[in-house]
């Protein structure tokens, strides 16, 4: 197995590419396994569509319990990796089993909770009586496998910090077959409908856990999961830094959860599930589109946030540049193919034809905004990755509530399928005001911290 890279003095180039590809591919395998998961509920025989529409319901949540993860183990990376760069080794080893510790009590608490209270979530963010049982089913199930998928998640943000990127993307291949096969095997096989593509996910995720687990109870990785040290005041830190990057996915929840209900009151009995179900392929594509940008901006956030622990500003600045480079060359090629070859992706779920028009007009209009969109990643989380969590989470929020607004008041003024137009102006305006941000404070930011590290090292 090769070395971990070497966040100090190789290339920022060389590490771009190294971080940046394989968390671009894990994060690309783990949207496929969701939409092959998909894929495969809406070939379901006669009850495929309504099926669809059921799973669909479900993304949202899943997604919500999912950035719980991303709070913790993001924010505990971004602080690792902070204090790897100024070689405090065992305060790192800290962070480490604060996270751990913080990630066990969400899994076990969140998977009560939501058990306790998914019927009423179905319900109200866009499940109708015809799609409900279908809903229940995956989502009962899912819940139950809440403790290794957010143990899975979490846990892989410490090993990609610690500079073992391919490590890290096995632990979602690993996930990903798995779920594919066992996908095949319990639906068309065995025949167990929407409750064999739940199971198939769960028994994935277990695998996925235990997989990053043992890596990280092993002598191969320099900072390893240890017990002890525990403090409420790390604990505040980390998940103060996590607080940015779980909104942007919380709200990204929330997001769907609006368009399903706004699609189901204004589509009516007539369109509503019809919406919800082409609504949920557009949202799959949209994952071939997001997924891969945040693997690139976040699986290379531990290059910014080891060189700013480092304050050496000139690597800082380099990397972001060509993470953002990369993103735009990224988003350019998915726009192109967008334009003419969506119905190759459409047909994957559906061959009703219908459901089959909506859906490429619906592809074709949610990635208007897709190259702008570059900006908005790459700039909130590199203000992330630097500790500016206030400023990203402003930015962020602003997207969110604008997407909001649109997706509400667009269905109103014009018909309930006007709703897919927020995304791209949101994408575009919002873009536009987080570049600006970014430009003003971005430099300030990094001269401040090279100064206070100027001023630690000449104190006696």
């Amino acid at each position: 197995m090769k070395k971990a890279n070497d966040l100090r003095n190789d290339s920022i180039r060389s590490l771009v590419i190294k971080l940046a590809i394989p968390s671009m591919i894990a994060q690309l395998v783990n949207v496929l396994y969701s939409i092959i998961d998909r894929m495969y509920i809406g070939n379901i025989p006669d009850v495929g569509d309504i099926a669809l529409a059921g799973a669909g319901v479900c993304g949202p949540i899943v997604t919500l319990l999912s950035s719980f993860a991303t709070l913790i183990g993001l924010g505990g990376s971004i602080v690792m990796s902070m204090r790897l760069g100024e070689k405090k080794k065992k305060e790192a080893e800290q962070i480490l089993s604060n996270s751990f510790l913080l990630l066990v009590i969400f899994s076990f608490s969140l998977t009560i909770i939501f058990l306790l209270i998914k019927d009423f979530l179905l319900i109200q963010f866009g499940a109708s009586q015809i799609t409900f049982p279908y809903a229940n089913t995956y989502m009962t199930i899912y819940t139950l496998g809440t403790f290794f998928a957010l143990l899975s998640i979490g846990l892989n943000y410490f090993i990609t910090c610690q500079g073992f990127s391919l490590i890290s993307m096995t632990t979602v291949l690993v996930g990903a077959v798995t779920n594919i096969i066992l996908d095949y095997v319990f639906i068309f096989v065995f025949h167990t409908g929407i409750a064999g593509a739940a199971w198939a996910t769960v028994i994935a995720q277990m695998l996925s856990c235990t997989f990053a687990v043992c890596f990280l109870f092993g002598k191969q990785v320099p900072i390893r999961i240890t017990f002890g040290n525990y403090s409420f005041s790390i604990m505040k830190k980390i998940l103060y830094i996590g607080l940015c990057p779980f909104i942007i996915l919380a709200t990204d929840s929330l997001i769907i959860i609006i368009l399903n209900a706004v699609l189901q009151k204004y589509g009516g009995p007539a369109e509503g599930d019809l919406l919800i179900s082409c609504a949920t392929i557009v949202q799959s594509y949209m994952m071939l589109i997001t997924g891969p940008m945040i693997g690139i901006t976040g699986g290379t956030q531990t290059i910014i946030s080891y060189n700013y622990g480092a304050a050496n500003s000139a690597r800082v600045k380099q990397a972001e540049r060509l993470i953002l480079a990369l993103c735009l060359v990224f988003t350019s090629c998915m726009f192109l193919v967008s334009r003419f070859f969506p119905i190759y992706f459409v047909r994957i779920f559906t061959r009703d034809q219908s459901h089959i028009n909506l859906s490429i007009w619906g592809i074709k209009t949610f990635t208007l905004g897709i190259i702008p969109l570059s900006l908005q990643y790459v700039f909130v989380d590199g203000l992330t990755a630097l500790g500016r969590t206030k400023t990203a989470l402003v930015l962020s929020i602003l997207r969110k509530s604008t997407y909001v607004t649109f997706t509400l008041l667009l269905p109103v003024l014009f018909t309930a399928k006007h709703a897919f137009y927020a995304e791209p102006m949101s994408d575009i305006i919002c873009s536009c005001i987080t570049s600006i941000v970014f430009l003003l404070v971005f430099s300030k930011h990094l001269k401040a911290r090279e100064i206070a590290v100027k001023a630690t090292k000449q104190v006696p």
